[in-house]
């Protein structure tokens, strides 16, 4: 990609990008695309583009491919900065490597607390978690905190133990097993208190600037109290960099002048994101109607269908965007039942006007769907869960048995519904790779569940955009007037595919004019980002 700028420069306001393949519902075919004050100005082929802007600073692609950028709508930036930056756990194949990577890690870096993330025991031989002891005999005499990969639960040292008051005697406690519910909570709050600014700020650079190497330019934090705390979100707003940051804080309010007190005292966009509903189907945390298969428990309900209601009405008589979230199928049932009394109470319409959101929404049933639908519920959906732990032998099988595993995750009834899809990763619990995650939608692991990768590919840019409040119709896309925010991708072929289990369709066929957009089977290396812009400014590559 060269930039060559026009022999009478002077100050020059528009750049031309010309020689690429323009990902454009308004020109399909279009090679060129030119910028001017950070607004897509025009979109076409190179001749014309050049004879419409002689004085732009002309921008040679090379046959790149130009998308939209992408929106990740729920990541944790400090955690997976600490991730990025500190121990990561997700690459350990037993429990033995788990081990030897904290006592590598002890051995290296012999001063401070030992933080590490991304282990899972389901994926190992030993089939069990860490103990306590084992990680003393790693780190001995070491504060040391290690996140399961759905960071609903964590193995730690003793002497983390010892040094967080009152931890024993919280829910979520029982010796031998790993933390969860409130016993995980307070000890995760402590390890972050105990990072200094510095640290914290390292670990957000990385999370953002790693975001901006894989096209991203703006993505949700879904923080909250049992989550990051009021330090990390104060933190994190007055953090500069050019990712944009909306920020959502999962506390339940009950009337509108709490939730507009709320948000204006911690300057937050809105009232959801991990607000749980329940927890995670991996730590067995996830409220379930039935027991799991591999565990006596339905799970944890954190709130009831009375808080989901009253939250829902404070946030709609507010203005504010509420969410919560939600895995299970009795959480699901929770949230339906306080839509439905908050719905009741305001009238569908004036819910729907918010655009409240669910995160996850794995185990949702057809009833449910079409309610969701009906009260305008944006569903924030991660297919890199399904990725990772669906199939026939996978974590999903094992918690649930193959008969329920196999109904999660149902992003084609959703969208087919009219649900609204934002397709992110849940990061670090998932890896920040947005082309892997439409991959991911587009070749779902329970037939007829999977979208096409245009869907996929809207979800996690125009859908991901909506479902932060943007509506204006042409964010998430390249048409003119849109906010010039893309990404350049060094891809080669171009295809117009419909999902994998789906029949041929129109929208397939080379004379509908549809966009392409780089082939998404399993075997075909992922595009590679050379250059990321938002709003015309440039946040990665030359």
């Amino acid at each position: 990609m060269r930039v060559r700028r026009a022999a009478d420069w002077g100050v020059v306001s528009t750049q031309l990008l010309v020689g690429g393949r323009i990902y454009s519902s308004s020109n399909p075919d279009a090679t060129a695309m030119a910028v001017s004050d950070g607004i897509v100005v025009w979109v076409g082929q190179d001749k014309p583009g050049r004879a419409l802007h002689p004085d732009a600073e002309i921008v040679d692609l090379d046959g790149a491919f130009v998308a939209p950028a992408f929106v990740d709508p729920h990541v944790h930036i400090t955690a997976l900065g600490l991730q990025l930056t500190g121990l990561d756990l997700s690459r350990a194949t037993s429990l033995a490597e788990c081990l030897e990577l904290v006592r590598e890690f002890a051995r290296t870096r012999p001063q401070g607390a030992i933080l590490g993330d991304g282990w899972d025991e389901t994926r190992w031989p030993e089939r069990r978690a860490p103990t306590s002891a084992e990680i003393d005999a790693a780190a001995p005499g070491r504060l040391v905190y290690l996140t399961r990969v759905d960071a609903h639960s964590a193995v730690v040292s003793s002497a983390l133990l010892d040094a967080v008051p009152g931890v024993t005697d919280a829910a979520g406690f029982t010796r031998g097993e790993p933390l969860r519910e409130n016993a995980h909570h307070r000890v995760r709050a402590a390890v972050l208190d105990g990072l200094d600014r510095a640290q914290r700020d390292r670990a957000r650079r990385a999370a953002l600037d790693h975001a901006a190497a894989h096209g991203i330019v703006a993505v949700h934090e879904c923080a909250g109290p049992e989550i990051s705390g009021h330090a990390d979100v104060a933190e994190l707003l007055e953090f500069s960099h050019g990712v944009e940051v909306r920020v959502y804080w999962g506390e339940a309010v009950r009337t509108a002048d709490e939730a507009r007190t709320l948000v204006k005292e911690l300057g937050v966009h809105a009232l959801g994101g991990d607000l749980f509903v329940d927890g995670s189907l991996g730590s067995h945390t996830a409220r379930l109607r039935t027991p799991y298969a591999d565990r006596d428990t339905r799970g944890t309900a954190f709130l009831d269908a009375d808080a989901v209601a009253a939250h829902l009405r404070a946030c709609t008589e507010a203005g504010i965007q509420a969410g919560f979230h939600v895995i299970g199928d009795a959480a699901m049932d929770i949230v339906v039942d306080g839509f439905t009394r908050a719905a009741a109470e305001l009238g569908g319409p004036a819910v729907a006007t918010r655009g409240h959101r669910i995160e996850h929404a794995e185990m949702v049933d057809a009833e449910q769907i079409a309610q969701l639908a009906a009260w305008g519920v944006i569903a924030s959906v991660q297919p890199g869960f399904d990725a990772a732990w669906g199939g026939v032998d996978g974590m999903y099988a094992a918690r649930l048995g193959a008969d329920r595993a196999a109904t999660l995750n149902s992003f084609a009834a959703m969208a087919a519904a009219g649900i609204s899809l934002a397709i992110g990763s849940d990061a670090p619990v998932t890896p920040l790779n947005p082309w892997a995650a439409v991959r991911a939608a587009a070749h779902h692991r329970t037939p007829g569940h999977g979208i096409s990768p245009r869907a996929a590919f809207t979800a996690a840019t125009r859908g991901a955009w909506r479902a932060g409040g943007i509506r204006d119709g042409v964010s998430g896309t390249l048409v003119p007037g849109a906010p010039a925010s893309y990404a350049v991708w060094a891809a080669d072929d171009l295809v117009v595919a419909a999902s994998a289990d789906s029949v041929q369709r129109w929208s397939t066929d080379p004379r509908s004019r549809v966009p392409g957009l780089p082939p998404l089977d399993p075997a075909t290396p992922l595009p590679r980002c050379l250059r990321t812009v938002h709003r015309g400014v440039t946040i990665h590559g030359d």
